[in-house]
Protein backbone atom coordinates (compact mmCIF):
# COMPACT_ATOMS: atom_id res chain seq x y z
CA UNK A 1 0.00 0.00 0.00
CA UNK A 2 1.18 3.51 -0.46
CA UNK A 3 0.45 4.55 3.52
CA UNK A 4 3.94 6.38 5.02
CA UNK A 5 4.50 9.66 7.27
CA UNK A 6 5.26 12.81 5.78
CA UNK A 7 7.72 14.99 7.35
CA UNK A 8 5.35 16.62 9.61
CA UNK A 9 4.57 13.07 10.94
CA UNK A 10 1.46 12.82 9.40
CA UNK A 11 -0.03 9.33 8.36
CA UNK A 12 -0.64 9.86 4.54
CA UNK A 13 -1.61 7.65 1.27
CA UNK A 14 -0.64 7.92 -2.30
CA UNK A 15 -1.33 5.49 -5.06
CA UNK A 16 -1.99 4.90 -8.56
CA UNK A 17 -5.23 3.23 -9.52
CA UNK A 18 -5.48 1.04 -12.36
CA UNK A 19 -8.97 1.81 -13.86
CA UNK A 20 -10.83 -1.31 -15.82
CA UNK A 21 -10.57 0.66 -19.14
CA UNK A 22 -7.04 0.23 -18.63
CA UNK A 23 -6.57 4.14 -17.27
CA UNK A 24 -4.80 5.14 -14.37
CA UNK A 25 -5.85 7.78 -11.65
CA UNK A 26 -3.75 8.66 -8.87
CA UNK A 27 -5.44 8.59 -5.89
CA UNK A 28 -4.12 10.42 -2.22
CA UNK A 29 -5.60 11.48 0.94
CA UNK A 30 -4.79 12.44 4.98
CA UNK A 31 -7.15 10.46 7.37
CA UNK A 32 -8.99 12.30 10.37
CA UNK A 33 -6.97 10.03 12.77
CA UNK A 34 -3.35 10.44 12.33
CA UNK A 35 -2.80 6.57 12.45
CA UNK A 36 -1.22 4.55 10.27
CA UNK A 37 -4.28 1.87 10.70
CA UNK A 38 -6.44 4.98 9.72
CA UNK A 39 -4.73 5.55 6.65
CA UNK A 40 -4.62 2.34 4.80
CA UNK A 41 -8.29 2.01 5.81
CA UNK A 42 -9.04 5.07 3.85
CA UNK A 43 -6.68 4.33 1.03
CA UNK A 44 -9.09 0.62 0.55
CA UNK A 45 -12.21 3.18 0.40
CA UNK A 46 -10.74 5.44 -1.83
CA UNK A 47 -9.82 2.72 -4.18
CA UNK A 48 -13.36 1.01 -3.73
CA UNK A 49 -14.88 4.26 -4.60
CA UNK A 50 -12.71 5.02 -7.77
CA UNK A 51 -13.24 1.02 -9.25
CA UNK A 52 -16.82 1.33 -8.31
CA UNK A 53 -19.01 1.35 -12.05
CA UNK A 54 -19.79 5.05 -11.99
CA UNK A 55 -23.60 6.34 -12.90
CA UNK A 56 -24.14 7.39 -16.62
CA UNK A 57 -25.00 10.96 -16.52
CA UNK A 58 -28.72 11.01 -17.78
CA UNK A 59 -29.81 13.16 -20.66
CA UNK A 60 -31.69 15.68 -19.51
CA UNK A 61 -35.06 15.32 -19.06
CA UNK A 62 -38.00 17.93 -21.41
CA UNK A 63 -40.59 19.25 -18.99
CA UNK A 64 -43.92 18.06 -19.19
CA UNK A 65 -45.66 19.87 -21.76
CA UNK A 66 -48.58 22.29 -19.96
CA UNK A 67 -51.40 21.29 -21.19
CA UNK A 68 -54.11 25.07 -21.74
CA UNK A 69 -57.83 24.33 -20.49
CA UNK A 70 -58.66 25.14 -24.14
CA UNK A 71 -56.62 22.37 -25.76
CA UNK A 72 -57.80 19.83 -23.40
CA UNK A 73 -61.56 20.73 -24.06
CA UNK A 74 -60.83 20.31 -27.39
CA UNK A 75 -59.60 16.79 -26.43
CA UNK A 76 -62.31 16.49 -24.00
CA UNK A 77 -65.27 17.04 -26.31
CA UNK A 78 -63.85 14.85 -29.01
CA UNK A 79 -62.89 11.73 -26.68
CA UNK A 80 -65.06 11.43 -23.52
CA UNK A 81 -68.30 13.78 -24.47
CA UNK A 82 -68.34 12.20 -28.10
CA UNK A 83 -68.35 8.66 -26.70
CA UNK A 84 -70.28 9.38 -23.44
CA UNK A 85 -72.73 12.38 -23.43
CA UNK A 86 -76.38 12.41 -25.87
CA UNK A 87 -76.29 14.92 -28.71
CA UNK A 88 -78.26 17.46 -26.50
CA UNK A 89 -75.48 17.24 -24.05
CA UNK A 90 -73.31 17.84 -25.86
CA UNK A 91 -74.86 21.12 -27.53
CA UNK A 92 -75.26 22.11 -24.03
CA UNK A 93 -71.37 21.68 -22.54
CA UNK A 94 -70.37 23.02 -25.95
CA UNK A 95 -72.51 26.40 -24.99
CA UNK A 96 -71.11 26.18 -22.04
CA UNK A 97 -67.33 26.22 -22.95
CA UNK A 98 -67.89 28.97 -26.01
CA UNK A 99 -69.72 31.49 -23.61
CA UNK A 100 -68.28 31.14 -19.90
CA UNK A 101 -65.47 28.48 -19.86
CA UNK A 102 -63.08 29.59 -22.92
CA UNK A 103 -63.19 33.24 -22.05
CA UNK A 104 -62.61 32.49 -18.60
CA UNK A 105 -59.89 29.92 -18.69
CA UNK A 106 -59.06 29.07 -22.68
CA UNK A 107 -55.19 30.31 -22.14
CA UNK A 108 -54.64 29.24 -18.44
CA UNK A 109 -52.95 25.82 -17.89
CA UNK A 110 -54.41 22.92 -16.58
CA UNK A 111 -52.77 23.47 -13.18
CA UNK A 112 -53.93 27.19 -12.55
CA UNK A 113 -56.74 26.71 -12.20
CA UNK A 114 -57.66 26.86 -8.40
CA UNK A 115 -59.88 27.59 -5.92
CA UNK A 116 -59.45 31.43 -6.51
CA UNK A 117 -59.78 31.10 -9.76
CA UNK A 118 -63.12 28.89 -9.54
CA UNK A 119 -64.92 31.32 -6.90
CA UNK A 120 -63.85 34.67 -9.04
CA UNK A 121 -65.53 33.11 -12.09
CA UNK A 122 -69.09 32.55 -9.91
CA UNK A 123 -68.33 36.25 -8.64
CA UNK A 124 -68.17 37.12 -12.31
CA UNK A 125 -71.43 35.31 -13.72
CA UNK A 126 -73.07 37.10 -10.61
CA UNK A 127 -71.88 40.48 -11.97
CA UNK A 128 -73.01 39.56 -15.36
CA UNK A 129 -76.56 38.64 -13.66
CA UNK A 130 -76.64 34.96 -14.43
CA UNK A 131 -79.23 33.42 -12.50
CA UNK A 132 -77.58 30.75 -9.41
CA UNK A 133 -79.20 27.83 -11.56
CA UNK A 134 -77.75 28.72 -14.82
CA UNK A 135 -74.33 29.12 -13.10
CA UNK A 136 -74.62 26.15 -11.31
CA UNK A 137 -75.38 24.45 -14.57
CA UNK A 138 -72.06 25.65 -15.80
CA UNK A 139 -70.06 24.71 -12.83
CA UNK A 140 -70.37 20.80 -13.38
CA UNK A 141 -69.43 20.98 -17.02
CA UNK A 142 -65.58 22.54 -15.64
CA UNK A 143 -65.54 20.09 -13.24
CA UNK A 144 -66.03 17.16 -15.27
CA UNK A 145 -63.33 18.37 -17.42
CA UNK A 146 -60.90 18.94 -14.97
CA UNK A 147 -61.72 15.49 -13.21
CA UNK A 148 -61.10 13.57 -16.76
CA UNK A 149 -58.03 15.56 -17.23
CA UNK A 150 -57.23 13.83 -13.47
CA UNK A 151 -58.25 10.66 -14.71
CA UNK A 152 -55.80 10.72 -17.42
CA UNK A 153 -52.85 11.43 -16.10
CA UNK A 154 -52.55 15.47 -17.24
CA UNK A 155 -53.72 16.80 -13.92
CA UNK A 156 -52.88 15.62 -10.45
CA UNK A 157 -55.10 17.78 -8.22
CA UNK A 158 -58.77 19.27 -8.87
CA UNK A 159 -59.35 22.05 -7.15
CA UNK A 160 -63.12 21.71 -5.11
CA UNK A 161 -66.03 23.73 -6.89
CA UNK A 162 -68.97 24.39 -4.59
CA UNK A 163 -72.36 25.11 -6.10
CA UNK A 164 -74.32 28.15 -5.35
CA UNK A 165 -77.11 27.61 -2.87
CA UNK A 166 -80.39 28.14 -4.97
CA UNK A 167 -83.77 28.46 -3.50
CA UNK A 168 -87.21 26.13 -3.63
CA UNK A 169 -87.48 25.32 -7.07
CA UNK A 170 -90.90 26.17 -8.71
CA UNK A 171 -92.62 23.96 -11.70
CA UNK A 172 -95.32 25.30 -13.94
CA UNK A 173 -98.02 22.69 -13.91
CA UNK A 174 -101.62 23.05 -15.43
CA UNK A 175 -104.97 22.24 -12.70
CA UNK A 176 -107.28 19.97 -13.73
CA UNK A 177 -109.58 22.53 -15.11
CA UNK A 178 -107.06 23.88 -17.12
CA UNK A 179 -105.89 20.76 -18.92
CA UNK A 180 -109.46 19.61 -19.48
CA UNK A 181 -109.62 23.03 -21.12
CA UNK A 182 -106.35 22.50 -23.35
CA UNK A 183 -107.59 18.71 -24.42
CA UNK A 184 -110.88 19.77 -25.65
CA UNK A 185 -109.58 23.04 -27.33
CA UNK A 186 -106.81 20.55 -29.58
CA UNK A 187 -109.64 18.73 -30.59
CA UNK A 188 -109.92 21.05 -33.25
CA UNK A 189 -106.71 19.40 -35.03
CA UNK A 190 -106.67 15.70 -34.30
CA UNK A 191 -103.14 14.97 -34.68
CA UNK A 192 -102.31 17.54 -32.09
CA UNK A 193 -104.96 16.45 -29.53
CA UNK A 194 -103.47 13.07 -29.61
CA UNK A 195 -100.11 14.49 -29.30
CA UNK A 196 -101.00 16.51 -26.39
CA UNK A 197 -102.80 13.89 -24.61
CA UNK A 198 -99.63 11.77 -25.01
CA UNK A 199 -97.66 14.33 -23.45
CA UNK A 200 -100.24 14.95 -20.65
CA UNK A 201 -101.76 11.49 -19.75
CA UNK A 202 -98.18 9.75 -20.22
CA UNK A 203 -95.71 12.46 -18.95
CA UNK A 204 -93.50 11.76 -22.09
CA UNK A 205 -90.90 14.44 -22.87
CA UNK A 206 -90.71 16.40 -26.54
CA UNK A 207 -88.13 14.40 -27.96
CA UNK A 208 -89.37 10.99 -27.04
CA UNK A 209 -93.01 11.92 -28.46
CA UNK A 210 -91.19 12.94 -31.80
CA UNK A 211 -89.54 9.26 -31.91
CA UNK A 212 -92.36 7.37 -30.59
CA UNK A 213 -92.87 4.81 -32.98
CA UNK A 214 -95.97 2.77 -33.36
CA UNK A 215 -94.02 -0.87 -32.74
CA UNK A 216 -93.84 0.78 -29.12
CA UNK A 217 -97.28 0.46 -28.28
CA UNK A 218 -99.01 -2.37 -27.06
CA UNK A 219 -102.71 -1.54 -27.40
CA UNK A 220 -103.28 -5.28 -26.16
CA UNK A 221 -101.55 -4.64 -22.85
CA UNK A 222 -102.12 -0.70 -22.77
CA UNK A 223 -98.76 0.45 -22.91
CA UNK A 224 -96.27 2.91 -24.40
CA UNK A 225 -92.67 1.72 -24.16
CA UNK A 226 -90.10 4.62 -24.88
CA UNK A 227 -87.40 3.36 -26.29
CA UNK A 228 -85.45 6.57 -27.82
CA UNK A 229 -85.83 10.33 -28.24
CA UNK A 230 -84.96 12.51 -30.80
CA UNK A 231 -82.72 15.87 -30.28
CA UNK A 232 -82.86 17.89 -33.80
CA UNK A 233 -83.36 15.27 -35.80
CA UNK A 234 -80.58 12.46 -34.30
CA UNK A 235 -82.13 9.65 -32.48
CA UNK A 236 -80.66 7.77 -29.52
CA UNK A 237 -81.78 6.44 -25.81
CA UNK A 238 -84.36 8.09 -23.61
CA UNK A 239 -82.98 10.84 -21.70
CA UNK A 240 -82.67 8.65 -17.93
CA UNK A 241 -80.73 5.89 -20.43
CA UNK A 242 -83.00 3.40 -20.06
CA UNK A 243 -86.30 1.90 -21.39
CA UNK A 244 -89.77 2.68 -19.26
CA UNK A 245 -92.85 0.99 -19.77
CA UNK A 246 -95.92 3.76 -19.06
CA UNK A 247 -99.47 2.44 -19.19
CA UNK A 248 -102.54 4.08 -21.12
CA UNK A 249 -105.22 5.63 -19.58
CA UNK A 250 -108.32 5.14 -21.28
CA UNK A 251 -108.48 8.46 -23.17
CA UNK A 252 -104.88 7.61 -24.56
CA UNK A 253 -105.59 4.39 -25.36
CA UNK A 254 -108.83 5.79 -27.43
CA UNK A 255 -106.56 9.01 -29.06
CA UNK A 256 -103.65 6.74 -30.51
CA UNK A 257 -106.22 4.23 -31.84
CA UNK A 258 -107.90 7.36 -33.90
CA UNK A 259 -104.71 8.74 -35.13
CA UNK A 260 -103.34 5.11 -36.57
CA UNK A 261 -102.41 5.94 -39.93
CA UNK A 262 -100.25 3.82 -42.83
CA UNK A 263 -97.42 6.90 -43.28
CA UNK A 264 -95.01 5.22 -41.69
CA UNK A 265 -93.38 3.81 -38.69
CA UNK A 266 -93.27 6.99 -36.88
CA UNK A 267 -96.43 7.79 -34.83
CA UNK A 268 -96.45 11.59 -35.34
CA UNK A 269 -95.19 12.28 -39.02
CA UNK A 270 -95.90 15.02 -41.76
CA UNK A 271 -98.00 13.49 -44.78
CA UNK A 272 -94.75 11.66 -46.70
CA UNK A 273 -93.89 9.91 -43.53
CA UNK A 274 -91.22 12.49 -42.32
CA UNK A 275 -91.10 13.64 -38.48
CA UNK A 276 -91.79 16.66 -36.99
CA UNK A 277 -89.79 18.91 -35.77
CA UNK A 278 -89.15 20.62 -32.21
CA UNK A 279 -90.76 24.24 -34.18
CA UNK A 280 -93.66 22.17 -35.65
CA UNK A 281 -94.35 20.62 -31.98
CA UNK A 282 -93.85 24.51 -30.70
CA UNK A 283 -96.34 25.88 -33.18
CA UNK A 284 -98.93 23.15 -32.71
CA UNK A 285 -98.65 23.78 -28.98
CA UNK A 286 -99.37 27.87 -29.03
CA UNK A 287 -102.39 27.06 -31.40
CA UNK A 288 -104.06 24.88 -28.66
CA UNK A 289 -103.34 27.24 -25.86
CA UNK A 290 -104.56 29.72 -27.59
CA UNK A 291 -107.60 27.83 -28.73
CA UNK A 292 -108.21 27.44 -25.09
CA UNK A 293 -107.43 31.03 -23.35
CA UNK A 294 -104.77 30.07 -21.46
CA UNK A 295 -101.22 31.45 -21.45
CA UNK A 296 -98.10 30.31 -23.31
CA UNK A 297 -95.93 27.45 -22.36
CA UNK A 298 -93.82 24.75 -22.89
CA UNK A 299 -94.28 20.82 -23.79
CA UNK A 300 -92.51 19.90 -20.43
CA UNK A 301 -95.09 21.46 -18.74
CA UNK A 302 -97.53 18.99 -19.92
CA UNK A 303 -94.89 16.65 -18.45
CA UNK A 304 -94.67 18.26 -14.80
CA UNK A 305 -98.78 18.23 -15.37
CA UNK A 306 -98.46 14.59 -15.48
CA UNK A 307 -96.39 14.16 -12.90
CA UNK A 308 -98.39 16.91 -10.15
CA UNK A 309 -101.75 14.92 -11.16
CA UNK A 310 -100.32 11.38 -10.38
CA UNK A 311 -98.95 12.91 -6.56
CA UNK A 312 -102.48 15.07 -6.50
CA UNK A 313 -104.57 11.93 -7.34
CA UNK A 314 -102.43 10.42 -4.13
CA UNK A 315 -99.99 8.09 -6.30
CA UNK A 316 -96.86 7.13 -4.27
CA UNK A 317 -93.46 8.57 -5.16
CA UNK A 318 -91.90 5.21 -6.30
CA UNK A 319 -94.53 5.16 -8.74
CA UNK A 320 -94.71 8.12 -9.88
CA UNK A 321 -90.70 7.85 -10.26
CA UNK A 322 -90.99 4.56 -12.46
CA UNK A 323 -93.77 6.24 -14.99
CA UNK A 324 -91.45 9.37 -15.52
CA UNK A 325 -88.54 7.74 -15.84
CA UNK A 326 -86.35 10.09 -13.04
CA UNK A 327 -83.08 9.31 -12.44
CA UNK A 328 -83.51 9.89 -8.69
CA UNK A 329 -86.10 9.68 -6.47
CA UNK A 330 -85.09 13.37 -5.25
CA UNK A 331 -86.68 14.63 -8.75
CA UNK A 332 -89.68 13.51 -8.29
CA UNK A 333 -90.05 14.48 -4.63
CA UNK A 334 -90.64 18.26 -6.00
CA UNK A 335 -94.38 16.86 -6.72
CA UNK A 336 -95.01 15.24 -3.14
CA UNK A 337 -96.07 18.40 -1.31
CA UNK A 338 -98.98 18.33 -3.93
CA UNK A 339 -100.42 14.70 -2.57
CA UNK A 340 -103.33 15.81 -0.39
CA UNK A 341 -103.15 15.36 3.47
CA UNK A 342 -100.30 13.72 3.05
CA UNK A 343 -98.88 15.21 6.79
CA UNK A 344 -102.23 14.30 7.89
CA UNK A 345 -102.35 10.58 6.53
CA UNK A 346 -98.66 10.38 7.73
CA UNK A 347 -99.60 11.36 11.87
CA UNK A 348 -103.17 9.53 11.51
CA UNK A 349 -100.83 6.40 11.49
CA UNK A 350 -99.58 6.71 14.84
CA UNK A 351 -103.02 7.41 15.71
CA UNK A 352 -103.92 3.90 14.72
CA UNK A 353 -100.82 2.39 16.60
CA UNK A 354 -101.55 4.36 19.59
CA UNK A 355 -105.36 2.60 19.64
CA UNK A 356 -103.99 -0.74 18.93
CA UNK A 357 -101.57 -1.13 21.19
CA UNK A 358 -102.70 -1.86 25.21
Amino acid sequence: MGVRRDKNARWRYRKVVRLPDGSRERISGTPTLNTRLAAETEERSHIQRVLSPRPVPSEPTAEKEAITFGKFADEFMATYAAANNRPSERAAKKKVLTHHLRPAFGSSKLDAITVRQVEKLKAELLKKLLKPKTINNILPVLGKILRYARDVGVLEVVPTIKLLKLAPSKFDFLTFEDYDALTKAARVEADWYTAIVVAGDSGLRMGEILALQWDDLDFRNGTITVLRTDWLGTVGPPKSGRARTVPMTDRLAAALKRHRHLRGPLVFCREGGEPWTRNVMKAGLRRALRRAGLRQFGWHVLRHTFCSHLAMRGAVPKAVQELAGHTTLNVTLRYMHLAPGALHDAIRLLNRAEMASP
